[in-house]
């Protein structure tokens, strides 16, 4: 075995170890425990809606987030080793200390070659196993409970959500209402390019597209405000293209219904047309006079309920002007035709 001891005295003096300034040291010290208080104090203090998954407000995105944890520990398993034993080898064998082995002939280590093949090759296996199991835990398609969902017809434009509520007759632009005892059933779409609609504090993104319909079953754990958004970059107005989801309490959201039904816009040719252009929320409310209703929120009324078939078949030859888009079926129902038309986009 030889040992560093034989290395030339002539290289002692460069590899002096070097000295980190103490006021340097103090001011870095110094800069992150004021990050790190600034982020627990900014947390703890905020008023606004609910923006994360990591602070789930329903059951899907509670198992999502556990499902994170439990990855982030399995994949730990691998990483925390490199990540300790790298710099313990830099310290280790480090050209002062005459201690270390210096092996050249060493080559193999069957106990090592088997935990260098093995650990890997088991967490592999382990997680392609998980993540089966919870890809089909986590279908978005799939029925949160066997509770009547409320349901919500969700249209993309640029750069505003339509939330169409079709046993009710009335729609809603910037707020999703939901009661908290009843699962949300969203069937969604777009009226224009391809989008993403995410509530993170509810779990699960999905995509909506011109011409076909896709589910999503979600669900709030208690009375709160969450902040939903589109993901997909679709132009200028993007970044004002987000909402609010509020669960509410089931006395809360039948006075909205109420509200909504008395207070709502009329859903005419001439209204439709301002909601498909191509106008923020804001625009919309300035166009549409909503200065009425919350911010960031416009209500409507006598909502034909074949409106959201009518879009996703507008795609398909249908028809796809306003005025034929909102002729015909009275709210609260809906021909046979619209509706075969909506479960054949949606492949049911």
């Amino acid at each position: 075995m030889l040992s560093h001891a034989n290395a030339p005295s002539e290289w002692e003096d460069v590899y002096e170890e070097d000295s980190v300034p103490p006021e340097f040291t103090r001011r870095v010290h110094r800069l992150l425990f004021a990050s790190c208080a600034a982020l627990l104090v900014g947390g703890c203090t905020s008023s606004g809606p609910d923006l994360s998954f990591l602070d789930p407000q329903g059951p899907v995105a509670a198992m999502q987030r556990t499902h994170l944890f439990g990855i982030v520990a399995i994949v730990l398993i691998v990483v925390l080793p490199v990540i300790v034993l790298a710099p313990y080898y830099a310290w280790r064998y480090r050209y002062r200390n005459r201690s270390a082995p210096y092996r050249p002939q060493w080559g193999f280590s069957r106990p090592l070659e088997f935990v260098i093949w093995g650990v890997p090759f088991a967490i592999v296996i382990g997680l392609a196993v998980w993540l089966t199991q919870s890809t089909v835990a986590l279908d978005p398609y799939r029925q949160i409970s066997a509770d009547k969902p409320v349901r919500v017809e969700v249209i993309g434009y640029d750069w505003k959500w339509l939330f169409i509520y079709p046993d009710s007759g009335i729609a809603s632009i910037g707020l999703l209402a939901f009661p908290v005892d009843r699962p949300l059933s969203l069937h969604l779409t777009s009226d224009t390019v391809m989008q993403s609609f995410f509530i993170p504090a509810l779990g699960s993104q999905i995509y909506a597209m011109g011409g076909m319909v896709t589910h999503l079953n979600l669900a709030g754990s208690a009375p709160g405000r969450f902040l939903g958004e589109n993901t997909q970059y679709n132009g200028t107005g993007f970044a004002q293209q987000k909402f609010i989801a509020r669960a509410m309490t089931p006395a809360e959201y039948h006075a909205w219904l109420k509200h909504v039904r008395v207070t709502g816009i009329p859903m005419t040719p001439e209204v439709y047309d301002v909601i498909r252009k191509r106008t923020t929320k804001a625009a919309a409310r300035n166009a549409l006079g909503a200065d009425r209703f919350p911010d960031g929120e416009i209500y409507f009324t006598d909502v034909p309920s074949n409106l959201f078939p009518r879009v996703v078949r507008s795609f398909h030859g249908g028809v796809a002007t306003s005025a034929g888009l909102l002729r015909g079926t009275p709210s609260g129902h809906r021909s046979s035709a619209d509706a075969g038309a909506s479960n054949a986009a949606a492949g049911g």
